[in-house]
């Protein structure tokens, strides 16, 4: 073959003279591209535990710890004193020669990691104090019908347990008993504490047993140090916890309450039943019964309230002699709200008493809107706490009121979904919380306030423009939450990340096909351990699109967004407006045109107007009609420059 084509290229030499082939013109240069922002995410490989379309595949595993936990609250010293059995599953496929937990109250002891790291725009996380950290008292292995001490390794908030034998991959099961205590720090790191009111203290319980960490298939362990502004990753099981309290206590817990007639009496007991298929608020203690010992059980010794929450990656409490309790019921949920009088209201200021029909709205609206609510109860107290989220129970400001009170409320309870129902690694994915929760309460802060929720959640396009401008805007979305710096958790952790998700669906894909793929996503996942990539995937599979350029512009980047209008030109075909993508990031173009005749032309270009580069010609078939172009005229994009947005037609001579 190659011998007959030799001659033929000879002769075509021989008969085309080398000056006229070097008077050929060459091609004119092909424009800038940008084949990068558009080219395929490279993520880690599909396999058959995390599949290509972004959901879990036929080998998924994930481990199961179920908790026995026994608490005693003592309030004359702050402490509480405990014990846990906890059922521990391994269901890798992998041997398993030591285990791993958390020991949350080790943020408090003093010198911790979060001690020394914890100051000035990180001083939210602080509460180290002389006497702080837990006090292990016993440790015991028991498997195959054996009790033995394993030898163990406390490091700061991480504990690795050693086994005698690895458990074996693919269901061997153990149990791990523990007996601790620890003093109850005043303030917690804003996730826990304590709070002194007239009536009594109000204590909120977090992060206060030894809890395992994740085994998954991506990392392994993830026995990641519990700094502070990093939260928490979970395995998730059954909780069984007693917690046994002075007498004229209340107490407040993740789930139902298993023995109400043991610690209630029989009104409070008839309040609750009313409540739960009541639409309005039912009084169960009212602020003139607070203290009073009418809103006891008789006697005077301790009392042990019970509660059981399933298929839940944590349990957390609440106690106080103080509480006004009101409640409602939603579709088979006790609705629930627990508070002292330090937080009633005045008069043209509502306080709590407004709380249990904000957190019925919060329910209903993310039940209907993404997932049913799982758990029996949901319960929000008020306390020193500023906002945290527990399965089933929340902790939120007594100073709350008004918009505030509902908005926090609204955000404790919709983690709910993200991450107690989609059990993300917020250790290391802040945003697959923070950022999936401020995009659900705008939506729920819109149905409940009205227009003017954007400018409570700071969720406008034009506020996330001027924030994307600032110093703290220059670490990416994907940064570890321990990494970014204190004032920059609240708009790279929740706003940019939520805004982000708000442009998805209304501007990029459509509120349609974004809520399937949104919706599928969290059936798919929940009660589950995603990665980023799990989303990235879903998102594209079930919408159909090919976003590589919007993570990699919006979650991985911090490039701005700046496009203009740089000019407008008559010729023969019509009128040509002439459009610059001048920082970076891409997005669609949504233009508006008003014509000569007085009709508006709105028009939305897709995002692959720039795949070729940062200029794009757009033809309108009309010529010499158009008087005016805007880009983006509702501001539904975080154009850092809106002066470069218009043109006008110059006045005629």
């Amino acid at each position: 073959m190659r011998t007959r084509f030799l001659p033929a290229l000879a002769l075509l030499t021989l008969v085309v003279p080398p000056a006229v082939l070097a008077q050929t013109p060459r091609p004119p240069a092909l424009p800038p591209t940008n084949q990068a922002i558009f080219a395929p995410l490279e993520l880690p490989p599909a396999n058959d535990v995390r599949t290509a379309t972004g959901a879990p595949g036929p080998a998924y595993w994930q481990q199961e710890a179920d908790y026995d936990l026994k608490a005693t609250l003592d309030t004359a010293q702050h402490r509480v004193t405990a014990s846990e059995l906890i059922t521990y599953v391994n269901n890798s496929p992998d041997s398993l020669p030591f285990l791993w937990l958390q020991l949350g109250q080790n943020l408090f002891a003093p010198g911790s990691r979060g001690a020394l790291i914890n100051s000035g725009d990180l001083e939210r996380w602080r509460g180290s104090f002389p006497g702080g950290g837990v006090k292990l008292a016993s440790v015991a292995v028991m498997r195959d019908g054996r009790r033995y001490v394993p030898d163990y390794v406390v490091d700061g908030t991480r504990m690795r347990v050693d086994l005698q034998q690895a458990m074996r991959a693919s269901g061997d099961t153990l149990r791990l008993e523990f007996s601790w205590s620890f003093v109850i720090p005043e303030y917690g790191a804003d996730r826990m504490g304590r709070l002194d009111t007239e009536a009594g203290w109000v204590y909120e319980i977090a992060q206060w047993y030894p809890r395992m960490h994740v085994y998954d298939d991506v990392h392994g362990w993830n026995p990641m140090p519990y700094l502070g502004q990093g939260e928490f990753y979970l395995e998730y099981g059954d909780f069984h916890a007693e917690i046994t309290v002075p007498h004229d206590m209340i107490v407040a817990g993740s789930g139902a309450l298993l023995n109400p007639e043991e610690v209630l009496t029989p009104g409070e007991r008839s309040s609750l039943d009313r409540a739960r298929s009541s639409a309005e608020t039912v009084p169960v203690i009212t602020p003139g019964q607070v203290g009073k010992a009418s809103t006891r059980p008789p006697g005077t010794q301790p009392l042990t309230w019970k509660f059981e929450i399933k298929h839940s990656r944590d349990f957390s409490w609440a106690a106080s002699r103080a509480f006004i309790w009101d409640a409602t019921g939603w579709d088979g949920v006790l609705i629930q709200s627990m508070y002292p009088h330090e937080g009633l209201g005045t008069k043209g200021d509502p306080g709590w008493e407004s709380a249990t029909q904000d957190l019925r709205h919060t329910i209903s609206y993310y039940s209907t809107e993404w997932y049913h609510f799982p758990w029996p109860a949901a319960t929000n107290v008020a306390g020193i706490v500023g906002g945290m989220e527990y399965p089933g129970i929340v902790f939120c400001s007594v100073n709350a009121r008004g918009e505030g009170l509902f908005s926090v409320t609204d955000h404790e309870f919709g983690h709910s979904w993200f991450p107690m129902i989609v059990g993300s690694d917020e250790r290391r994915y802040a945003w697959m919380d923070e950022g999936f929760n401020t995009f659900i309460n705008h939506y729920s802060n819109l149905d409940f306030i009205g227009p003017r929720a954007a400018s409570v959640l700071r969720t406008q396009a034009d506020y996330i423009a001027g924030r994307m401008q600032e110093p703290i805007a220059d670490q990416p979305i994907m940064t570890y939450p321990d990494v970014l710096r204190g004032d920059g958790l609240g708009f790279l952790a929740y706003r940019k990340p939520g805004f982000g998700l708000v442009m998805l669906r209304e501007t990029i894909l459509g509120e349609a096909t974004f809520k399937k793929a949104m919706r599928t996503y969290i059936a798919e996942w929940a009660f589950k351990h995603p990665k980023p990539r799990d989303f990235f995937r879903t998102m594209e599979d079930v919408s159909g699109a090919q976003l590589s350029w919007f993570w990699r512009g919006w979650f991985y980047g911090t490039q701005l967004l700046d496009q203009s209008v740089t000019s407008v030109e008559d010729t023969d075909a019509g009128t040509v407006i002439h459009l610059g993508n001048d920082a970076g990031l891409v997005m669609p173009v949504l233009l508006r045109v008003e014509m000569k005749d007085g009709r508006t032309l709105d028009r939305r270009l897709p995002v692959q107007v720039w795949i070729r580069g940062d200029s794009f010609d757009y033809l309108l078939p009309d010529k010499g009609t158009v008087e005016r172009v805007v880009i983006d005229p509702d501001h539904a994009l975080p154009d850092v420059n809106r002066d470069n947005n218009a043109w006008d037609r110059p006045p005629r001579g």
